[in-house]
This record gives structure tokens, sequence and C-alpha cells, in this order.
């Protein structure tokens, strides 16, 4: 690994390799999924991977399951998951994307009657591998329709794609930010085909940070664009509700059956991920705030915007332990930002962006990111001993 590694944020922040031992969640690369970089702790390794069941075509692919709905045989004994799931179910769809000898199921959002739907880039690229899949989406009333993109946002892994139906039922979405730690969540989608399946724990933390592989694919060819290998940082919902290969682009909900993430990611043990890793009991979903703002952008202008500072950035070790971290640490600040514009400087030590705490490279990269462009935040930085508090206004980071 270079001394710097550079980020898909052109222009914007880049980050040195995290310390050895460190505990974080890395960053992979996309083959049939989205391979793990390592997670040290407690002496085993683990990693980060799409939550989306990638298959080979042809005679040995793997069948995706009958249509099975969500089913209340019951009504006198439904509890408070059966009716927020009951609520939820028919606005989730279930996803089939293929191309050439490639084929993959994900899960989806109904987003309005209009038929567009909320879901991963990567489930509709095949993992940056296509950028003109076919897709089918199979509702939650069994029925099946052609669908095409939209758009798609490579640095937060959603993407938008529609279908033409009658009477689809639209996804009330809750509000992200205000989602505590130890929430019922319930997660809904398709696990290994598996269409209308229903999990449920709670939300075991908030702002997380994760390091994924860019889903980005070039536009006229159907393989591996040089883009599909950058990473990205995003911020997740962090949940123990079962999540698995095929949930990905699926709904996270609560208790009254509103949508407050997008499934995306799962962590599995051992030092390499496959597209077959299931569940551990730590899931990763898109918080629904940030997806609504992307969502919203896609059907507007086509793309979506995220924010930059314009700096180099490495994670700042704590006194002398290379285990934990205190901070992003300035190391380059890119002449004519809008960081150089508010007076950062190398040696800084970034701690909050935006009332956001700031730990690492990655999580500066992921706050930053979860805003539009042009957003006027505070940032806390530690210069020379002391704190100070610097207002910026996000510059525009490009697209992979």
């Amino acid at each position: 690994m270079s001394e710097q590694e550079r980020s898909p944020y052109s222009g914007g922040e880049q980050r040195g390799p995290r310390p050895k031992g460190r505990k974080s969640v890395g960053a992979g690369v996309y083959v049939a999924c989205l391979m793990a970089a390592g997670l040290l702790g407690g002496g085993a390794a683990a990693g980060v991977s799409a939550a989306w069941n990638s298959q080979a075509a042809g005679p040995a692919a793997v069948q995706a399951a009958p249509f099975t709905p969500v089913i209340v045989n019951n009504p006198d004994s439904v509890n408070a998951v059966s009716a927020a799931a009951q609520k939820a179910a028919p606005s989730v769809v279930t996803i089939s994307a293929s191309a050439g000898n490639s084929a993959g199921t994900g899960s989806g959002i109904i987003l309005d009657g209009d038929g567009h739907i909320l879901t991963n880039t990567h489930v509709v690229t095949l993992d940056g591998q296509a950028a003109q899949a076919a897709i089918e989406v199979r509702t939650n009333d069994g029925g099946v329709y052609a669908a095409t993109v939209v758009g798609t946002d490579p640095l937060s892994d959603l993407a938008i794609i529609k279908i033409s139906a009658q009477g689809l039922t639209a996804a009330t979405l809750g509000d992200s930010g205000k989602v505590n730690v130890g929430d019922t969540a319930i997660a809904i989608g398709a696990p290994l085909g598996l269409s209308g399946t229903v999990t449920d724990g709670i939300v075991s933390a908030v702002d997380r940070s994760i390091d994924l592989a860019s889903a980005a694919a070039s536009p006229s060819q159907n393989r591996y664009s040089s883009a599909a290998q950058a990473s990205i940082s995003i911020d997740v919902l962090q949940t123990d509700a079962a999540i698995s290969p095929g949930n990905s682009g699926g709904a996270l909900v609560n208790i009254r059956g509103e949508i407050i993430g997008v499934n995306v990611a799962i962590a599995s043990a051992g030092s390499t991920s496959t597209a077959q890793s299931g569940n551990i009991g730590v899931g990763f979903s898109i918080p629904i705030n940030e997806a609504k703002r992307v969502a919203q952008e896609i059907l507007a202008t086509g793309t979506a915007t995220h924010g930059q500072l314009g700096v180099s950035v490495r994670d700042k070790a704590s006194g002398s332990s290379s285990e934990f971290t205190s901070g992003a640490e300035v190391a380059a600040v890119t002449p004519g930002s809008t960081a150089a514009a508010a007076g950062l400087k190398s040696g800084d030590v970034i701690t909050d962006l935006g009332g956001r705490s700031v730990s690492d490279a990655s999580e500066l990269q992921a706050a930053a990111g979860a805003m539009a462009a042009g957003t006027a935040v505070k940032l806390i930085v530690q210069r020379a001993g002391h704190q100070q508090t610097v207002e910026i206004a996000l510059g525009t980071a490009n697209h992979p």
C-alpha cells in the first residue's frame, strides 16, 4: 500500500494506511461480492461483504426460491414485529440482475406509485461488472416486471430503478436521525433469493463508518472499470437483525413499519469473504435520511452530490497506541479548496464535522460524503494543543 491511498473523492480527502492491529472495518474490492479487508479483534479476522446473492449463470446456477409473501395466519396473535413487517413488506421487492455469465439477486424499496425503486448500485451493476445489466423485479404480490436504471450513485452505493406497474405500495420513510441504539430493527428482503424474509433484532450502533469498494461500472463495457477498484467510506447503521446475501437494497424497518435504512453489507468471519458469506450478527444499513436525499437528487437531476473538504488526512494515533485513534490529522490541504479557504493547515486534527464525532480518516470521509455538496458545517479542530471551531462550506466530490 502506498504511503497515501487516493480516495475516489477526486481532489478531496485522502488517507494513509491504518495503523497495524487497529480495529476497523476496512476497504475491499469487488469480485463476486464486496471482498473484505481485515478487521482484527479478539484474535479473529473478519471483514465486510455485500449483502447480496451473486451467482454463476448456466445449469449450476443457484435458483431463486418460489415466491412467498409475508403471511399472517392468525390475526389474533399478531405482535409488534408482525405488524411492522405487514406494513412494510408490500413496499419491498426482489431484484434479479444478469449480464453475460453473471447473475445475482438483491432487494429494493418502492418509493412511489410511479414505480421508482431504491436499491444498491452494486446490485444493478453486478458488483461494478456491468453498466447495462438486464434487471427484473418481483413485487410482493408476485408480479414480475422488467426494470430500467434511472441513475446510480457509486459514492453512496445507492441506485434508482423503475418499473411500470399498477397498484404499487410506496414505503413510509422514517427519520434515521432519531434512531437510538437498542431500538427494534426489522430487516425485510430476499436473502439467498428467499423473497419476503423477515428477521429482527436491534440497532446495535449508529454513526458507524465502513469502507467498501465502489460499484462504478464502465458505461461502454460489461467488465470491471478501474473505478470499481476504488474505496468509498459510507455512513451506516449497524444491526444484529440477520442480514445475508440477497438482502442488499432491502429495508431496515422500525417498530412502526417505517424504513430507517437500506441494507448494504454484512460483517463476515474469517480472513476472506465470499458471495456465500452469511449473517454473524453484524449487518450494515445506509441511513434513510441520506438515502432519501440521494434518491431525490437522482430523480431531479440524474445524479447525486457529496461533500468533501479538499484535504489529505491520516488517522491520528492516540498517544503511543496503534490500536486506537483520536481524530483525522490533516497531512496536506488542496490549494483552492474550501478547506484552504477556511484556513485549515497541515497538522490540524479534525475531531468533529457537523456534530458528528470523527475518530479517524474513514469517519471524516463518511461524515462529509453523507452531506450534499455546498452544505455549511462546523469543524472542531485541535491545533497546537488548542481547540477551535472552523466554519466551512463543503466542496463537491467527483464520482469515480
